[in-house]
């Protein structure tokens, strides 16, 4: 890799060199066995592509738009936290990066620099990441602070009444990184008997008791669309629907919370049809090449989140990092849709996959 990395792995493997290891491994590892986790990668390696030929794509448009919103490709940059242990610029240097690449950033809660002090950085939409603590105040506060510093939406985390059992983190005994957004609002000074001091935060502050009445009381607080991240099921996107929500992310929480989910990517064309296109619906976790976006929105996403490649990317080259890793997974995806016969996205559709379980759609 003397001339730098040509893939999304092997910037995975030079910030493997660079971090230490408790950081690695927090950014990396998940929950558990961790099944799930792999299988968000490998469940994208089990679904074939169906090119079509002689179609004319000598121009290539892999421009969209997210609740009005323009990007330039159907890649956002999910909600990761702690971006300081991986470069000193942090979220600050993801925050520019994605502007460059004219793409939306939704933020962490847990960011390490406010987020007064990312929307400052530099001109570009931006959304929020919210979650509900049991101090209702708390996350009424970061709201009202994402609507003054110009977010355009709210993305709450409902897969999280507890954090899940990160056995890593645990043996690692895992700090608590600084969190400037809850300074001041809430304490985050733990003290756990043993292991991860992530692990105890969390279950002093994160409330058990979350329920779509929640979703109700956020939007009675703010006139910012919300959007829930962490639906992985039919039955709960219906849900989401009816709460009125802006929006779905098929996320197993990039496989930190519950073992043993399905990977997102194998429940996606089921939230999809059970949405009916009532909300835009996008998909988190595993995505590593530009086909695996390609996969995704031939089964209905809307676009795709990316977390753990933008760690990867900002640990071996700050902001320059980022933005080859998002540039990266855009090249792919354009040259996927020119072998794929798919000038435009309006252009993929459900038959250019073929899933293991899909018969053959024609006999030989």
């Amino acid at each position: 890799m003397e001339d730098g990395p040509v893939n999304l792995r092997e910037f995975q493997e030079l910030a493997k060199r660079n971090l230490p290891k408790m950081y690695y491994d927090y950014f990396s590892g998940g929950a558990e066995d961790q099944f799930t986790l792999r299988e968000n990668v490998e469940a994208f390696q089990r679904i074939m592509l169906r090119p079509r030929i002689l179609v004319d794509v000598s121009k290539i448009d892999m421009s969209t738009t997210l609740l009005g919103y323009n990007m330039s490709s159907p890649i956002l940059v999910a909600p990761t936290g702690s971006q300081q242990l991986a470069h000193p610029q942090g979220e600050l240097a993801t925050a520019r990066a994605a502007a460059a690449c004219n793409t939306i950033m939704v933020l962490s809660f847990a960011s390490n620099y406010s987020l007064e002090d990312v929307a400052s950085t530099c001109s570009a939409v931006r959304f929020y990441q919210l979650y509900v603590f049991k101090r209702r105040d708390v996350s009424a506060a970061l709201l009202q602070r994402a609507e003054r510093n110009g977010y355009k939406a709210i993305v709450v985390t409902v897969d999280t009444p507890r954090l899940g059992r990160r056995e890593a983190d645990i043996k690692n005994k895992m700090i608590m990184p600084r969190n400037s957004n809850l300074e001041g609002l809430i304490s985050v000074d733990v003290n756990p008997t043993g292991g991860s001091k992530l692990e105890a935060f969390a279950s002093e502050t994160l409330d058990p008791s979350l329920s779509w009445k929640d979703i109700e009381w956020l939007k009675s607080i703010t006139k910012l669309p919300i959007m829930v991240k962490g639906i992985i099921t039919a039955e709960d996107a219906r849900k989401a629907v009816d709460a009125g929500v802006s929006g779905i992310v098929v996320s197993n929480h990039g496989a930190r919370q519950l073992d043993y989910t399905p990977p997102t990517i194998s429940v996606l064309d089921e939230v999809v049809k059970a949405v009916s296109g009532a909300v835009p619906v996008l998909l988190d976790g595993g995505v590593r090449r530009g086909t695996d976006v390609f996969k995704a929105l031939a089964l209905g996403a809307k676009a795709v989140m990316i977390g753990r490649p933008v760690v990867y990317g900002l640990a071996v080259k700050g902001e320059h990092g980022v933005r080859s890793v998002i540039k990266m997974l855009q090249n792919e995806l354009e040259l996927t849709m020119a072998l794929a016969g798919c000038p435009t996205l309006r252009d993929i559709t459900r038959n250019h996959v073929m899933i293991n379980y899909d018969r053959p759609r024609s006999p030989l």
